[in-house]
């Protein structure tokens, strides 16, 4: 009985936070269109990327750039180990691999993933 309480729990706890992520204070799942497209930046001496997500949504004029980055519950920016993190992210809020093309900006690799919704 304990054993099935446990796997409930941790099932009940991953739940929420797949779903407690936000990209400009909209949850990642219930983002309204077909195509997204992650943005993913390498960091100076670490093997991390920082993730944003443009999905079209509008951006302030005079913004930090923290509108298209994923946010978890507390508002603080998520980190993801990979663009395969970052996949594997989207999947399972429910966006498939369209696409993908990289490129070198200042030494530092940017990746863009296409993604498109799962209907």
């Amino acid at each position: 009985m304990t054993k099935k309480i446990l796997i409930f729990s941790i099932l009940f706890l991953t739940g929420i936070s797949i779903f407690s992520q936000t990209v400009n204070d909209i949850p990642v799942a219930q983002i309204d269109v077909e195509y997204i497209q992650i943005v993913g930046t390498s960091r100076l001496f670490s093997n991390k990327v920082t993730i944003e997500i443009d999905f079209g949504q509008q951006s302030k004029f005079f913004s930090s750039g923290n509108e298209t980055q994923v946010k978890d519950a507390d508002g603080k920016i998520l980190k993801l180990n990979s663009m395969i993190d970052a996949l594997n992210f989207m999947s399972l809020n429910g966006y498939t691999f369209v696409q993908a093309y990289a490129f070198a900006v200042e030494g530092q690799n940017v990746y863009h993933y296409l993604m498109k919704k799962r209907e």
